[in-house]
């Protein structure tokens, strides 16, 4: 099998674009929402709702970043997450998490109904297993911790994968569904009920105040009540969280294969750099399998053998013949390992949503119920547990040292190995960070010759970046900000492209 030579994701593919406009002119609103992602568009939707005034800024397309890059697994049973929450917490605030997200679950299928919208709901049962049989009775104990939590739960050895298992964690009731469907109704709803959508519309600084002032890339200024920052990294320095969150990217593989090879749920394991498997209707009736895994850190490298594994696992258990898609996603971790989501540290009308550690869809739902209630004067019960103000020192110390240490490792030491070599050495299609004029540049040649130079320094904190060779990205290792072979943005923490270099020698 070959890896197709274009990334597509087939939710964007197989599902209608959207042309919302960007402003005209300065706007007024009770909420500004940023994001146009699971967690914007779904907080949009509940809050426009309950009868507030909204707008949602999107610096792309709606659903078509993270969102539409994902495997659209919906499930409260989150791997590995509830027997240490009970043993951190204790066992209620390990209840209320599950319940949060099995509401989530339950109202993705019920709106959708209310909506009409067709999202390809399915009902299946997901899986967290092991290969190994030494993992096998903290599976069991992670099941037990499941089942007390509130979720119907069970320890089995027999599923329904191509190969034998030590052992998994069966929950039964959640979704597979075709995320980016779902979010362009919710959309739809949005503009129904009075809110409005602004795609191509990066925001570029918030001044929070009585009101907060938004400013945009393309000039319009925003004044809104409350703002509501939900991108994948808060893109805002002011809102202080970078440092505790680490970045981490996956990739997708999709084939389509015969109906009876369908292995009837949603399954995921952390061994192999995390394998997740799951399926999607066709219309020709087979099924489309879909392979997530190999976890690595942006500007790791190496993407090209990541792919292969990816391609051989599927091969080899699945039978799968015809690599049809591919693409990858990104995600943010907290330190803590739970989201963060509410109020943002030091503000009084600023609300962030991140650190969903690829649980996204589930958390993003769960968001715009939280964020809508927040916003309207309810409390959730679960409201304390995704709190962005919480601290928990003992846990979070060894994670916090060991983000600052690889921060500090790559701003350091990628200096001071320096850049060597000459323009000559980049290859058609290929990128380096070579020394011109003193200072990092990132240097990419196209497959016609030419050439683009910009600042290898990302705009962030001054990380440089690594060119991802597959992707044809540039890539900061420190807090995970991407961009296009051009310099152009791509994903934040970073609001701003890489400068141009003008300068290079002949």
């Amino acid at each position: 099998m070959t890896l197709p030579s274009t990334a597509t994701s087939y939710w964007i593919e197989s599902s209608a674009d959207t042309s919302y406009p960007s402003p005209a002119e300065d706007i007024e609103t009770d909420v500004a929402v940023v994001g146009g992602g699971i967690a914007g568009i779904c907080t949009a939707f509940e809050l426009t709702r309950a009868g507030r005034s909204v707008r949602v800024f999107e610096a792309g397309r709606i659903a078509a970043a993270v969102t539409g890059h994902t495997t659209g697994r919906l499930s409260a049973a989150h791997p590995w997450i509830y027997r240490p929450l009970r043993e951190r917490l204790g066992a209620e605030a390990a209840r209320r998490y599950a319940r949060s997200q099995q509401e989530a679950v339950d109202h993705v299928e019920a709106t959708a109904s209310e909506l009409g919208i067709d999202c390809e709901i399915e009902r299946r049962p997901s899986y967290v297993f092991t290969w190994e049989e030494d993992e096998a009775d903290a599976l069991r104990a992670e099941t037990d911790a499941v089942k007390d939590a509130g979720l119907d739960a069970s320890f089995v050895t027999e599923t329904d994968l191509p190969f034998a298992v030590a052992g998994a964690l069966r929950v039964e009731e959640q979704i597979q569904f075709h995320p980016r469907r779902y979010l362009v109704g919710l959309a739809e709803a949005i503009t129904a009920n009075g809110g409005r959508i602004h795609e191509n519309t990066r925001v570029t600084d918030i001044e929070e105040g009585e009101p907060c002032v938004l400013r945009t890339e393309h000039g319009a200024v925003v004044r809104a009540n409350e703002v509501v920052v939900a991108t994948l990294a808060p893109v805002f320095e002011q809102l202080r969280l970078s440092t505790r969150l680490s970045a981490i990217r996956e990739l997708v593989v999709a084939a389509p294969i015969p109906a009876d090879r369908d292995p009837g749920g949603m399954y995921i394991t952390r061994e192999l750099s995390t394998r997740s498997v799951r399926t999607a209707p066709l219309p020709d009736g087979r099924r489309l399998l879909l392979i997530t895994g190999e976890g690595f850190a942006p500007g790791a490298g190496h993407v090209a053998e990541r792919y292969e594994r990816l391609i051989d696992w599927a091969g080899r258990h699945f039978g799968a013949s015809d690599i049809t898609h591919r693409w990858s996603a990104q995600d943010t971790e907290t330190t803590d390992t739970l989201p963060w989501i509410g109020r943002a540290p030091g503000t009084d009308h600023v609300f962030v949503a991140t650190g969903y550690a690829r649980s996204g869809m589930s958390h993003g739902v769960m968001t715009g119920r939280l964020l809508a209630d927040l916003l309207t004067g309810r409390t959730p019960l679960w409201a304390d547990l995704y709190d962005p103000s919480r601290v928990h020192p003992a846990h979070e110390a060894s994670k916090t040292a060991k983000n600052v240490a690889g921060i500090a490792g790559h701003y350091v030491g990628d200096r001071a190995a320096g850049w060597t070599g000459s323009i000559e050495d980049v290859p058609k299609g290929g990128g380096r960070v070579l020394t011109v004029g003193g200072r990092p540049c990132a240097v990419h040649r196209d497959e016609h010759g030419n050439l683009t130079a910009v600042s290898a320094t990302c705009p962030h904190r001054g990380c440089v970046v690594a060119f991802n060779e597959t992707e044809r990205t540039w890539e900061c290792p420190c807090h995970g900000s991407r961009f296009a072979a051009d310099g152009s943005l791509l994903n934040g923490p970073a609001n701003q492209p890489l400068a141009p270099v003008t300068d290079l020698p002949d």
